[in-house]
């Protein structure tokens, strides 16, 4: 028995819609009832027993906030069923219609792909217009990478033993464009991780300040990452997910390997030929190809592959570059983190005589924030992070902690000491900068009260909850020579960094829990 092209389209929409379900941890009765539907027709649509209508793809798209993705899969469904129909007994679809909550139209994407001393480096610009009501405070990125397209299995099995990490792509975004630099950094925050793909938030924010883009407003936004060619397969492709006016493609790569380019365009039930060539132009020693369209259809694809003919250039490792290939302990050690072995780090920590060393505490504590800069540009910290004086090599009783909250102001810790806590604990991964090539298990109180001295001298109790409890008892620990491998369970193994999928992500509890003081 053969599936219609029609019936694959409405699969494929209800496979979307419960992958989606799943991703927001809603029960079918859950969805239903956010989007104003009866419980049954949810599971007649994910059962596929009822066809896909454009208000439940909506409401559907609204309440999941799946970033267009539901949409695209009903559009893609919709072009099929008017074709079956004929256009006079179709109501249609407009393709310019905004999912609610994105409102954005794309009126220019330049996306460029250079090949450089055996790497990719991606460079994504767009060129944006809220057409919508509300204003847009954050858009979805997705990385993806495949080395044996068609060949699952294979390509399964690569990246389960040579994941794609998040410290290699050092991914960067910008809003706008200002007369002395690409403009305000933009900060991003991981919402998937898997071994051959990544999905990201790019905020409309910084430490510094907030710029939403709001209804009528324009703005360009611009990010970027790299890839190792053992990684990248030799294809770049583009998924049009939201209205978008002009979309062009760019191939940067080496005259003397003698590229040559091609492109397909593909959609659920077909791949053809791009509608129009590839250009291609010299630039010095590099070969550019590019390729544009005006007005793609929403969801469709536009793949370009390619082949190097000639020879490829061996690549110059650059410093930075080498920097960048070092497993995650190796950057974090040439970035002055005392690593797990030295004997520092099991020495209590001394306490300051304050207010008299006050001075020496200032510049600790500032030492520490300065290091925190730097180690917060070579990973992603969704869980927050904190360093303890012990692991620059400093022997004194001070730490930073720096809350997961981007607004949140720092934690300054100095000779502290944990007075009270919680009954009830919970069992989380932590990570440390001493060695950051591992996650491990830790139990730990949902509650704690830290007396902690000012620099005047004076002191203070302080409490703290959940994951900020969990960041501040981490460092303390270190303070009095211990790591949190000394409190793990002993049938809790280390995990490997490549293994562990919560980087990124901040800790779960429940938003009913309680703790009990003691």
């Amino acid at each position: 028995m053969t599936t219609s092209p029609l019936d694959g389209a409405a699969g494929a929409f209800a496979a979307e819609l419960a992958q989606w379900r799943a991703e927001r941890g809603m029960s079918k009765k859950q969805l239903a009832s956010d989007m104003g539907f009866d419980p049954s027709y949810v599971s007649h649509v994910e059962g596929r027993r009822h066809r896909p209508t454009e208000d439940f793809a909506r409401r559907a798209e609204a309440v999941l906030q799946a970033g267009g993705a539901i949409w695209a899969r009903f559009a893609e469904y919709n072009e099929l069923r008017r074709e079956r129909v004929g256009p006079k007994q179709s109501s249609g679809v407009s393709g310019q219609w905004l999912p609610p909550g994105a409102g954005l139209i794309v009126e220019h994407e330049i996306a460029t792909l250079s090949y450089v001393d055996g790497m990719y480096r991606c460079e994504i610009r767009r060129h944006l217009y809220n057409a919508g009501t509300e204003p847009v405070t954050r858009y979805p990125v997705r990385v993806a990478v495949d080395r044996f397209p068609g060949e699952p299995e294979r390509s399964n099995r690569y990246y389960r033993e040579n994941p794609l990490t998040w410290e290699e792509l050092n991914l960067a975004a910008f809003h706008g464009e200002g007369l002395d630099g690409p403009g305000e950094p933009m900060e991003w925050r991981a919402t998937h991780d898997r071994d051959s793909f990544k999905e990201i938030w790019v905020l409309f924010e910084n430490d510094q300040s907030r710029f939403p883009l709001y209804r009528g407003q324009r703005t360009v936004i611009r990010y970027s990452y790299q890839v190792g060619e053992d990684k990248w397969g030799r294809w770049f492709q583009r998924a049009v997910r939201l209205p978008t006016r002009r979309l062009t493609v760019r191939l940067r790569f080496p005259a003397e390997a003698a590229p040559a380019v091609w492109g397909v365009q593909t959609s659920l039930t077909a791949e053809s030929p791009l509608r129009t060539p590839v250009q291609q132009t010299t630039d010095g020693d590099t070969t550019v190809f590019e390729w544009a369209t005006n007005n793609p259809p929403l969801s469709s694809r536009y793949r370009l592959q390619w082949r190097f003919r000639g020879r490829v250039p061996a690549p110059r490792i650059s410093v930075e570059n080498q920097f960048s290939r070092l497993r995650a302990s190796e950057r974090m050690r040439a970035v002055g983190i005392v690593q797990r072995g030295s004997d520092q780090l099991r020495q209590p920590a001394r306490q300051f005589d304050l207010p008299a060393e006050e001075p020496m505490a200032r510049e600790v504590v500032n030492r520490l924030l300065t290091a925190l800069d730097r180690i917060n540009e070579l990973h992603v910290f969704g869980k927050g992070m904190g360093l303890a004086a012990p692991q620059l090599g400093l022997d004194w009783a001070a730490a930073v902690v720096r809350p997961p909250e981007p607004d949140a102001p720092p934690v300054v810790l100095l000779n502290p000491g944990i007075v009270a806590a919680s009954s009830e604990a919970d069992e989380q991964f932590e990570g440390c900068l001493s060695f950051f090539d591992v996650r491990g298990r830790v139990r730990r109180p949902l509650w704690l009260e830290v007396r902690n001295a000012t620099f005047a001298g004076s002191s203070v109790i302080t409490a703290y909850e959940q994951g900020l409890a969990r960041l501040v008892a981490h460092e303390i620990d270190h303070l009095e020579g211990r790591l949190y491998v000394d409190r793990m369970a002993p049938d809790n193994a280390l995990v490997p960094v490549e293994e562990y999928r919560g980087t990124g992500n901040p800790w779960r509890y429940s938003s009913t829990s309680r703790t009990s003081r003691t």
